[in-house]
């Protein structure tokens, strides 16, 4: 009983893993080519490699070790390089575009100074 429910964790925990590292894929695989350039991230067919060999470790090759090292790959893009690309494409680092909530129709307010 103890040992079936541990092995059932264990899938939910692999799948979720699975579904980071598919999610990550094709996040890469939408992203222009030139984004990951400009953040100085490596480049787009680097990412769109080691992402797709993580997903297909995780889905053929159940190895603990490289379902590690992929997994990792998968957190290194998700926490670095996604929001890097995703500020390029938005007109800025991180979607700031250089507005601030203080800023008027004429340029930043300093409260009359």
């Amino acid at each position: 009983m103890l040992l079936s429910g541990f092995n059932w964790l264990l899938s939910l925990l692999f799948l979720a893993l699975l579904v980071m590292s598919i999610f990550a894929f094709v996040h890469a695989a939408l992203q222009r080519e030139d984004a990951f350039r400009a953040v100085d991230k490596q480049t787009k067919p680097f990412w769109l490699i080691i992402l797709g060999i993580s997903v297909a470790v995780q889905l053929f090759a159940p190895m603990l070790l490289l379902i590690l090292v992929g997994v990792i790959a998968s957190i290194v893009y998700i926490v670095d390089v996604r929001p890097a690309v995703q500020g390029v494409s938005r007109g800025g680092r991180g979607g700031n575009s250089g507005w601030s909530s203080s800023d008027g129709p004429y340029g930043p307010y300093n409260g009359g100074r």
